[in-house]
């Protein structure tokens, strides 16, 4: 006979943090016009199991600082809850990535996921969890290599109270938001939105999370230099953001579940990660350089960049290359295990972390937790180079790139946070 699943407190709750309107949008380049409306409402979404907590936010990403004040004000011990951007490209600023956030957005953000939390502990009720892998549901593609890596995992997670009745269902792919690409000026949570909205409908009362898997070089089959662009293409309006979000929830609504039995337990880890400074030449000549090309940029877009990069190389660049200072995560929910990674992470991350996990239940490997300050390629991406590898950290406001070898430091981390 198989055990009885282990009974929990669990409680989910939804917090709105949806913005006014005029605010600087996050995640393209290209996009310098401020959001004009609303599409689809931002959320705040925890989930609370016995004395360990999740929020996730339909942001970009966050500073660390500031899920440091999120998890302060949680009413949960620090290495006990984990705070999580869904990474949507269709959001304000929310600081740390980008540019500054409105201080009045961030305060309204850090509030609505302190209120999530809250509310999701004053919610527990005895629960039993159920978890399993829902099929590929073939949204995602490598957007550096044809053909290249992709976790093609669907973990999920469903909590039901004692009479059946599902309070939440939690579920992870390793897919980029960006749908909606830089013509796109109303708040949007992209395709995780449409996720959500059908597996809540095939659970009335049910509160859905939709959590990022590791996707630093994975979308939907978008590259980031389509994304110097404010054209609107056929594939990139909400009709298709729509058409992806349901594959995603189908592939959720099949999955096979078991229940689960174990302890609830975690563990959290602090790591530190050096910046290793990758581009040739002397600040100053490579500022005139850029600014050179913004003047003479064959698109506006292309102009923007180029003193976007200007700009870097007077200021940021020019701090000291002072290690990033993190942390890695993990809980096991009653033989679930959840690991947590800060920082956009390569698809050959989330695998090789796989490979030295259980097998089964099938595990949530999340990354863009307690803070965003750029991309982590593993060893393999470097000689290839392009965006994620040498671009990106001026945009995310870091002095250089992570260095080589950070990657499988993390996952050295998270393994021994495992244990």
């Amino acid at each position: 006979m198989a055990p009885a699943s282990t009974i929990v407190m669990a409680g989910a709750a939804i917090v709105d943090i949806t913005p006014k309107p005029g605010l600087e949008m996050c995640g393209y380049a290209a996009r310098t016009e401020p959001a004009a409306g609303t599409h689809d409402p931002l959320t705040a979404r925890a989930l609370v199991i016995d004395d360990t907590a999740l929020v996730v936010a339909d942001v970009l990403g966050f500073a660390p600082e500031s899920c440091a004040r999120i998890r302060a004000r949680s009413g949960f011990a620090d290495d006990r809850v984990v705070v999580i951007a869904t990474h949507t490209h269709g959001g304000p600023m929310p600081g740390g990535c980008g540019g500054p956030a409105d201080p009045d957005f961030l305060a309204q953000l850090e509030d609505g996921c302190v209120a999530a939390l809250r509310q999701a502990a004053s919610k527990r009720q005895k629960a039993r969890l159920l978890a399993g892998n829902g099929t590929d549901p073939g949204i995602a593609f490598n957007r550096r290599s044809a053909g290249g890596p992709i976790d093609p995992n669907v973990p999920v997670l469903r909590v039901e109270a004692e009479g059946g009745a599902v309070l939440a269902v939690a579920f992870a792919h390793g897919c980029h938001p960006v749908v909606l690409g830089a013509g796109n000026r109303l708040y949007t949570g992209d395709f995780p939105h449409y996720a959500r909205v059908a597996v809540e409908a095939a659970h009335p009362g049910a509160v859905a999370l939709f959590l990022p898997g590791c996707s630093g070089d994975v979308s939907t089959g978008h590259s980031p230099e389509s994304s110097i662009s404010t054209d609107v293409p056929p594939d990139r309006t909400y009709a298709e953001a729509q058409r992806l979000g349901e594959k995603l929830a189908h592939s959720v609504g099949i999955a096979e579940l078991t229940p689960l039995t174990g302890p609830v337990a975690a563990a959290s880890r602090a790591v530190e990660l050096p910046f290793a400074r990758n581009e040739v030449g002397d600040l100053d000549t490579l500022a005139a350089e850029w600014e050179s090309l913004a003047a003479n940029a064959a698109a506006p877009a292309w102009a923007v960049l180029y003193r976007h990069w200007a700009q870097w190389a007077k200021t940021t660049a020019r701090a000291p290359l002072t290690p990033w200072q993190g942390r890695v995560t993990s809980f096991d929910w009653a033989g679930l295990k959840l690991v947590f990674l800060p920082c956009e992470i390569f698809a050959e991350t989330a695998l090789s972390l796989r490979a030295a996990l259980p097998a089964a239940p099938v595990p949530f490997v999340i990354s863009l937790t307690d803070g965003v300050p750029g991309y982590i390629p593993p060893r393999a991406a470097f000689p290839h180079g392009g965006y994620e590898v040498l671009e990106a950290h001026r945009y995310y406001g870091q002095p250089a790139a992570f260095a080589e070898g950070c990657a499988e430091r993390l996952v050295g981390e998270l393994g021994q946070s495992s244990n």
